[in-house]
């Protein structure tokens, strides 16, 4: 029948010269296949130029196409032929008839034959797909029953074979071409993201909804491991009903016991690149926890992963998953791969940027702690400190040893000794002077927040957290921190700073992120540790990782001789400050300054020659009721004698007070005012002392 046969080539040539679509292109050409010769199942094969490799490019069984691209298929990849009944069909020049029996002897493990076997069919007819003079592909028909060709029926066989061949060539050279426009529209956009954009999150959401256009998925993370350092995700994007993609919370897994562990486990699957589907994806479920995890919680059936070297220790890597079973294809990783140059660059440059903020802030931040430094410090320099007796002298002599050292030390004394002075001295006088000098008052903050203040919190991470805070730890990084009344400190933050002492390292309170710091600690007490540790009320691990250098300062009743030093430098600068006239100081008076005990050392010497300052009119400073108050304190027990304790040392400091002021708590003259507390505060103390409000000066 050559007309009807003209009308079949002329009918596929036209279908070939005018159909895009592929799907209906071959739909076409096997229902006319079908018509003319009465096969079950039709197959396209493709091969390389070196005859190497083949991919199955179509296959038709009873009118059901499959074609490679179709989600919730298994990918149709690319094949080795060696060893194959393939190696076998590319030999012959011309069609060749087959029976599967026959073939199954000689390829007896072949699945594809054994599966058509057990469906009836039997019969095969290869024909060579040639375009150019080039062996292109294979095009097998397979039958229940034996074909009974004519010479006329093979020749129009060959010729139609050769139409398919080009629709053949032409389909894959439309598909490259759309592929590669697709690509480079994707490369495109990723490289407008990344020097447009420079927040991390809206980064990365760029590029999975682009990375999504070209192989789509339903989750796109970024993980991240430094040396010493636990897993983290860098980002990490989940796909929402509208296609967009949004953020996963990085605590969504602090529910799941070892957490860290299962992620470490995985870890070792990102170092290579690799498509996890199907069969391969079940064994890693069975193999690693987190896998099984994200399968049964997430209906994640199909992954894909590449790692993206950074030159560094630094193990990063790139990871999509899918909720379809064969989601991905090798053809997708050699894709991802091509992108790798520029994911890795937008992840140098993305940590880069926050480095560069996190300096930033820390540098602002240390800005304010400097102008404060520069506008409260009184003696920062050993030249600075006032008084010569021999015990200030050894002072001297231990603060200049430890200060160019990063050995911590443990300031003691009396409150209003000098501590913080010290402090000062030590961070100005060491190769950290430079950078900040972090203060905090370890008493001054209640205790569910001093955490927070040494060592920072995340957005969220407790009631009332609503942005992230940097800890003074994190911020005196490079410089030196200063813990005041460190004896204050509750005994479960003791252990955390325990753990910065030792391990050099934090974490934010709502964080799992391991903070580095390089910090010296200095830190100072009015308490007697010995007796805290003793008490069981401060560790002694803590108190022998504090006390590797202690300064102990003396009270101002041990140095007498500082008295009028002390109070000449209170005096020029008071009197400086506040543009009074220069007054004498009578010997009487002097006398009574050096025989009295000074309760409140340093600080309440500065408060007595401000006060005297303020009020004085005549030719001499006026010290109203000091000499008599002076004579009425108790006298203080030498240092050599029985130790009062804390309270009682506390009682005998404001019953000292209360007699220069006449019993007056609150005003401009108040022993509020001398003890530098609030008058509240004050009240409550003296009630709890059992100190009444009617003491005199008398």
């Amino acid at each position: 029948m050559p007309d009807q046969d003209d009308s079949l080539l002329l009918y596929l040539n036209d279908a070939i010269a005018t159909t895009r679509n592929k799907e209906d292109l071959f739909r076409s050409v096997t229902e006319k296949l079908r018509l003319i010769f009465p096969f079950d199942a039709i197959t396209i094969l493709t091969l390389d130029a070196d005859h190497q490799y083949r991919r199955v490019f179509l296959r038709d069984y009873l009118g059901e196409m499959l074609l490679p691209d179709q989600p919730g298929r298994k990918p149709l990849g690319r094949m080795p032929i060696e060893g194959t009944p393939i190696e076998l069909f590319v030999q012959q020049s011309r069609l060749h008839q087959y029976d599967l029996e026959e073939l199954l002897e000689t390829y007896p493990q072949y699945q594809p034959f054994c599966a058509l076997l057990d469906r009836g069919m039997r019969y095969f007819v290869v024909v060579p797909l040639r375009t150019g003079g080039h062996l292109i592909g294979l095009m097998s028909l397979v039958a229940r029953r034996r074909p009974d060709f004519s010479l006329n029926d093979v020749d129009l066989l060959e010729k139609i074979g050769s139409l398919v061949a080009v629709a053949v060539t032409n389909t894959l050279a439309f598909e490259d071409m759309a592929r590669r426009e697709q690509e480079k529209s994707m490369q495109l956009a990723l490289n407008n993201a990344l020097l447009s954009i420079k927040e991390r999150g809206e980064l990365f959401r760029s590029i999975a909804t682009e990375i999504n256009r070209v192989v789509p998925c339903d989750y796109f993370g970024v993980r991240v491991r430094k040396p010493d350092s636990p897993v983290r995700a860098l980002a990490e994007f989940n796909k929402q009903p509208d296609g967009t993609f949004a953020p996963l919370d990085e605590n969504r897994h602090d529910d799941l016991p070892q957490w860290a562990a299962t992620q470490e486990a995985v870890l070792e699957l990102f170092a290579t690149p690799g498509v996890y589907v199907g069969a391969d994806f079940e064994a890693l479920a069975q193999r690693y926890e987190l896998m099984r995890y994200i399968r049964e919680e997430r209906g994640t059936q199909s992954l894909l992963c590449t790692p993206l070297k950074t030159g560094e220790e630094t193990t990063v890597a790139l990871i999509l998953a899918s909720h379809e079973p064969f989601g991905f294809t090798e053809e997708n990783l050699e894709l991802i791969q091509t992108l790798v140059p520029q994911i890795r660059l937008a992840i140098q440059n993305v940590l880069a940027f926050e480095q560069i903020d996190a300096l930033r802030a820390q540098l602002e931040q240390e800005r304010t702690y400097l102008i404060d430094e520069i506008n409260t410090t009184a003696a920062a320099r050993l030249d600075d400190f006032v008084g010569g007796s021999a015990v200030m002298q050894q002072v001297y002599t231990r603060l200049a040893q430890v200060a160019p050292t990063d050995t911590t030390v443990l300031i003691t004394g009396e409150t209003g000794t000098g501590k913080e002075l010290v402090a000062r001295a030590l961070h100005n006088l060491s190769p950290r002077k430079e950078r900040a000098l972090i203060k905090i008052n370890c008493a001054a903050l209640p205790a569910q927040l001093i955490e927070s203040e040494l060592f920072g919190h995340e957005k969220g991470a407790f009631t009332g957290a609503h942005d992230r805070r940097i800890g003074k730890f994190e911020l005196a990084d490079g410089g030196t921190i200063f813990l005041d009344e460190v004896g204050e400190l509750p005994l479960d933050l003791q252990a955390k700073l325990l753990r910065v002492l030792q391990e050099k390292e934090f974490e934010r309170i709502g964080g799992r992120r391991v903070i580095h710091t390089d910090v010296r600690v200095i830190t100072a007490t009015n308490r007697v540790l010995e007796e805290e540790v003793a008490a069981g009320r401060f560790r002694a691990d803590l108190y022998y990782r504090l006390n590797v250098f202690p300064i102990r300062l003396p009270a101002l009743r041990e140095r007498p001789e500082d008295v009028e030093p002390l109070m000449r430098y209170f005096l020029e600068r008071f009197t400086k400050q506040m543009g009074k006239p220069v007054r004498g100081l009578r010997e009487r008076d002097l006398r009574a300054l050096q025989q009295y005990g000074w309760p409140g050392n340093v600080r309440e010497l500065e408060h007595v020659v401000e006060q005297a300052v303020i009020v004085s009119q005549g030719p001499f400073l006026e010290f109203q009721g000091f000499a008599a108050a002076a004579q009425a304190a108790p006298v203080l027990p030498e240092t050599t004698g029985p130790v009062k304790t804390l309270k009682e040392q506390e009682r005998d400091h404001i019953m000292v007070t209360l007699r220069r002021t006449g019993g007056r708590v609150s005003g401009p003259n108040g022993a509020a005012v001398l003890l530098d507390i609030n008058p509240k505060t004050l009240e409550a103390r003296m009630k709890k002392l059992g100190i009444q409000r009617t003491i005199t000066a008398g």
